[in-house]
């Protein structure tokens, strides 16, 4: 799984209850976690042990998908 940060649209707002950074701290960059990390981050994340993982990728044109769909 590839995690980039730069490309969230709610970057910012949502990082504080992100499990990337609670895990990691804030990256600066791209993010790659192993597949088998990710299941298990995705199993502790529905525990509620850490947070879930908060990105939400914008679309093509740079707008997040919420504000694509209004249109």
């Amino acid at each position: 799984m590839i995690i980039d940060c730069g490309s969230c649209a709610v970057a910012g707002a949502a990082c504080s209850d992100c499990v990337v950074s609670v895990l990691l701290g804030a990256p600066d960059s791209v993010t790659q976690v192993a597949d088998e990390h990710a299941a298990a981050i995705g199993v502790l994340a529905d525990s509620g042990l850490v947070p879930p993982l908060r990105l939400v990728p914008l679309g093509p044109s740079g707008e997040s998908p919420r504000s694509q769909q209004a249109s």
